[in-house]
């Protein structure tokens, strides 16, 4: 298991905010949790020189192309990268430095899987450079995949059938769990335990870690098998839960 990091950019600048707090019609809804008076190229090297691999950024939205691309140019090939990505523009984040591009909302259209989306983009970039974004809110007593910034609900549930078709697809699997992400009040234990049930290639899970317990509990329910990103809890991002340092430690004793 790992803690990989996390970069996410809201109007050019790196934040960490409520991802269920995002609106495209009101943006004065955005609760934000912290804004970082440093560059995104500053966490980039701070991720490299510590060895933090797998790492995402994220764009929240427009307006963060040029943040995006600052930080993946800091550290070539050592950070994925997602917001808004498409078969179009998939290879272009790839020249930019981006390890793998995460999708969503592309492949998920109008409430659905678009396999002709989905086989276009892995014709694009491969399997191999390919995470599909499976972040979910739950309704009706199961998980589905939402879209647009976490504010669309899907006809789309998390389900083993789903889980096993698509990691024909990609190379990872990332898991926002968006109830309680940015919340800092606990990680979605029903959520990672089902993760780790069901994905049979490598997943990140993210949301409400709030310290170091919580990364022992998803070693704990994911078996070992998930990997875990903080982001509003740690202290680089304005957090108390956690230390950056532990993080780092952490990494290296799991992962000798």
């Amino acid at each position: 298991m790992r803690i990989r990091p996390c970069i996410d950019l809201h109007q050019g600048r790196v934040k960490q905010i409520v991802g269920s707090t995002l609106r495209d019609d009101d943006s004065s809804a955005v609760r934000e949790n912290f804004t970082a008076s440093q560059p995104p190229a500053y966490f980039s090297a701070l991720f490299r020189d510590n060895d933090l691999t797998g790492g995402h950024v994220i764009m929240l939205g427009p307006g963060n192309e040029d943040a995006a691309r600052e930080a993946l140019n800091e550290w070539p090939g050592g950070l994925q990268i997602g917001g808004g990505i498409t078969a179009e523009n998939a290879s272009f984040w790839l020249d930019q430095g981006a390890s793998h591009v995460i999708v969503t909302s592309y492949v998920f259209y109008r409430g659905e899987i678009d396999y002709s989306r989905l086989d276009r983009l892995l014709k694009t970039v491969g399997k191999e450079r390919l995470v599909l974004d499976l972040s979910c809110r739950k309704k009706d007593g199961a998980y589905f995949i939402v879209t647009d910034r976490w504010q669309n609900f899907t006809r789309v549930p998390i389900g083993s059938r789903l889980i096993g078709e698509l990691s024909s697809y990609a190379d990872e699997f990332l898991v926002h769990g968006v109830d309680v992400e940015g919340k800092c009040q606990g990680i979605d234990t029903e959520l990672v335990s089902l993760l780790a049930e069901l994905a049979p290639i490598p997943t990140t899970y993210a949301g409400g870690a709030r310290s170091m317990e919580d990364a022992f509990k998803v070693r704990e329910l994911g078996r070992g098998r998930l990997d875990l990103t903080i982001g509003s809890a740690l202290d680089i991002f304005g957090g108390t839960g956690v230390k950056f340092r532990e993080i780092v430690e952490f990494n290296r004793r799991e992962n000798p």
